[in-house]
Parts: C-alpha cells; structure tokens; sequence
C-alpha cells in the first residue's frame, strides 16, 4: 500500500474556536491576531493514500471553510471534487453538520453505521443529499471497509453517549455500541487511529491501540470541571461523553502507557488550556504528545 497521508482539516469540538457567543480567554486570544493563538474549526479529519484521492472522516458544519483551506481538496475541473467519500464516526451536529454544505449533486460515498443512518433517515433535511450521486454505504463493527481505493479501514466501538440531540432526560454514559466509533487505518505493519468522542479507556481499547505508530484521540477538556470552573457550562466532561486529559485515569496518563509512537490530541473544546502556552501544554508536550491544529499534515510510509 502507499503511504498514509492525514490531513487534520479541523481541531475543536462543537462551536470552533472562537466560539460565536464566547468570550473566554482562549475565544478572546483567538479573535486577537496579535496573540498568536488561531481560531480553529470544528472536528475533521483527511486521509489519502495518493495524494489526489480524499476521504474526509466526519462532516463538519466548517467543511465549506476546510475545503478552501486546503488545496488538495480543490476541484480539478469545472465540476470535481477529490473527496471520494465521507466517513462518520457519531451524530453530533460538529460531525454531521457538514453533510448539508455538500449536497451539489457531486458523487461520494457515505460511510456510516445503521444507528447513525438512522439519525440521518429520521431527519427529513438530510434528504437534499441526492442517492442517485450520494451513494450510502453501511459499515459494521470490526469489519473491514474500504473509504478509498487502496485505504483499509476497520470501526470499532468505543464507549461514549448517543448526540446531545438525541437525548431524552440522563442518557447512558459509556455507552459501547454503533453510535459512537473510533477509526483503524492499516498499510502493511502501520496503524493509525482516530478517536475524536472518547468517554473512557478501558482495558479492552488499551490493548487495542497500544503500540500504534499514531492515534488522533479525543482531548475535548483538559480537567472533567473545566466548563464549570471556567464558567462557561454547567456540564462535566464526562457528561458530554468526553475523558478528560489530566488525572491519574485521565488519557494523558493512560496513553502515556502504551509506546504509540505518535500521539496528537483533536477534538479540543474552546475551554482547554492546551490551546495556550502553560503547565498544561506543558504536561502535554512533555510526554511527547502533540495538540492538533488546523491545517497539520503528518504522513505515514
């Protein structure tokens, strides 16, 4: 197989950054040019084996945006797209949003489980993607799926909630099922993962990804209170369906166990003091991981 290439087309969770109705210090430093710190979309990832030929790993509501930003994605003709097919990991409007920008009648396939298929059927406004060019194609748990030509992918559970939308009083927290998916990319002896919802990391996943050469992985806050103790929400992470970073049972700590060989943190909420230089991106960097940003290109031979 060529090489993997991934392109993160975007890093935040739900909202962006700056997100439109806030003012917290990183939303602030984000709309400051002078600060350093810029603004980031909302949660997508792209992956090719060629170079020309694109699959785009959840739809985000900045998918328009994403595209212009990077060329590889430009059409190359008067009617054209490289993106073959777009893959979706769960409901959330970050990640099924976009679906609704890319309905110009151009051919892709769309690659989902039968619970999330459903969310879609059961929203009459998904129905301006037309299945005569939009072709679905239904993945199933730990089968092996083909996005692209020459890609080899495989979805697996991982425990998180059903969409924020979707919820009717307390949902099931660490949840294990098709509502919520993480992504194995295989090219010979590599593996790459990507894992943008995570609630926790339980034994069976550890193993699963331990001694990857690279896995993207949900780092929505850095502490489960960090909306609370900022002020902007009154949810806990783990609420949201979201592992917090820092913490004894926290991913910094847990991932640090299991020698992947490259470890980038995505789905980052506007909150996280990660996105600033500190002693929380600190803590990050010094265990060798990498915070994502939009636009970062990282290639697997």
């Amino acid at each position: 197989m060529a090489n993997l290439r991934f392109l993160v087309l975007g890093t935040s969770a739900g909202g962006g950054l700056p997100q439109w109705n806030c003012n917290c210090a990183n939303c602030a430093a984000a709309r400051d040019p002078a600060s350093g710190l810029r603004p980031q979309t909302q949660s997508s990832l792209a992956v090719s084996v060629d170079g020309e030929n694109w699959a785009i790993f959840n739809a985000s509501p900045d998918i328009r945006q994403q595209i212009f930003e990077t060329p590889a994605l430009h059409p190359k003709t008067l009617r054209h797209s490289p993106i073959n097919s777009i893959v979706i990991t769960n409901a959330d409007v970050d990640h099924i949003g976009g679906l609704l920008t890319v309905r110009e009648k151009q051919p892709f396939g769309l690659f989902a489980t039968s619970a999330i298929e459903k969310v879609l059927d059961a929203n009459s406004v998904f129905k301006v993607l037309d299945p005569d060019y939009v072709k679905r194609q239904t993945i199933r748990l730990d089968e092996d799926f083909a996005p692209l030509d020459g890609l080899q992918a495989r979805i697996f559970a991982v425990p998180g909630k059903v969409a924020l939308f979707l919820e009717e009083g307390e949902p099931e927290l660490g949840l294990e099922g098709e509502q919520t998916i993480g992504v194995e990319f295989l090219a010979g002896s590599r593996r790459a993962y990507y894992i943008p919802g995570c609630a926790t990391l339980p034994d069976w996943l550890a193993e699963r990804i331990r001694g990857a050469d690279l896995v993207f992985f949900d780092g929505t806050v850095f502490t489960d209170d960090e909306m609370i103790r900022v002020g902007t929400g009154v949810k806990t992470g783990q609420r949201m369906g979201h592992m917090a970073i820092s913490g004894p049972d926290g991913s910094l700590a847990q991932l640090s166990k299991l020698d992947i060989g490259r470890m980038v943190y995505v789905h980052i909420n506007n909150t996280n003091p990660i996105w600033r230089s500190g002693p929380e991106r600190a803590a990050v960097e010094s265990a060798g991981f990498a915070v994502g940003f939009d636009g970062m290109e990282i290639d697997l031979a």
